[in-house]
């Protein structure tokens, strides 16, 4: 056992729905980070990513019912889902389904910003140039722009959780700011505000290093976790595991416990195999149904 480990963590192979009904009591979360599936036909292992739109969303309500049942009333989801350039409401229109009934409301977008352009000073010719920061793959098209971001929707149960917005806080760049503002409290940090620039690292062997076709970086769900606060005591749950980038993220936060749903065997051998080899514990369950 990694003797830094302070998270219990269990991991359950099968549906989430199911597993969350059957397996986590009610309002005994408090923080969900997850990206479900966007259907946008992305090729997962064995997971068929092009529903019916209707049948897709009544998913998402059916999935989302069972996340709110989870989550204590002071808690929070944090939802990523990404469009595409020929769905770009997709977002919205899963954050109006998730808020409609008023079992969420919608207390921050934080916008995921994966490449951005720079502008710098050119070490050797001293003349400012624009440098693009972070990766992304680019498209081949005379009408759209490549799309550098995706959104994270912080929904909570009644859009009044508090946050520990200093935890992911940035410094003044101007010092004498610090004391000019009355909620500062004196200390050099301000909130980070709602746009975070977190790339994803270069991969060169993506069957090897990255399995699963969507992923977000750990970094992303640290910032997550230490905003909501309460990190040594919260129980943190991701219902689309994947290959478990949320599981090592509260593992680093040192949360109280970590609980992972993932439909893919394959996927969550990848989960299983890391864990060990970062000398993790973890319980792996099979969802009953």
């Amino acid at each position: 056992m990694n003797i830094t480990q302070k998270t219990k963590v269990s991991l359950y192979h099968g549906d989430c729905v199911a597993g969350m009904k059957n397996h986590v009591a009610p309002e005994s979360v408090d923080i969900i980070v997850t990206s479900p599936p966007y259907n946008l036909g992305i090729r997962y292992n064995s997971y068929a990513d092009l529903k019916d739109w209707n049948e897709y969303f009544d998913w998402t309500a059916e999935w989302a019912k069972e996340a709110h049942r989870c989550l204590r009333p002071d808690g929070s989801l944090f939802l990523n889902i990404g469009g595409s350039l020929k769905s770009p409401l997709l977002p919205h229109k899963v954050v109006d389904l998730l808020t409609a009934n008023g079992d969420f409301v919608l207390q921050n977008t934080i916008l995921w910003v994966k490449s951005i352009a720079m502008p710098e000073v050119d070490p050797t010719t001293k003349v400012k140039v624009e440098k693009q920061r972070g990766h992304y793959k680019p498209i081949n098209s005379e009408r759209f722009m490549n799309d550098l971001h995706e959104h994270v929707f912080h929904l909570t149960p009644k859009g009044n959780t508090q946050l520990d917005r200093k935890a992911i806080g940035v410094p003044y760049a101007d010092k004498s700011n610090i004391n000019r503002w009355g909620h500062t409290g004196g200390d050099d940090l301000k909130c980070r505000g709602n746009v975070w620039f977190v790339p994803y690292k270069t991969i060169n062997r993506a069957v090897l290093d990255r399995p699963h076709p969507a992923t977000f970086p750990d970094e992303l769900v640290v910032k997550c976790v230490k905003l909501h606060g309460k990190n040594g005591s919260s129980v943190v749950m991701d219902p689309f595991l994947g290959i478990g980038h949320a599981a090592y993220a509260s593992i680093e936060c040192g949360v109280k416990e970590f609980i992972g749903f993932e439909l893919d065997s394959v996927y969550l051998d990848v989960v299983q195999e890391e864990l060990t080899a970062r000398k993790y514990l973890f319980e792996a369950h099979q969802v009953e149904h």
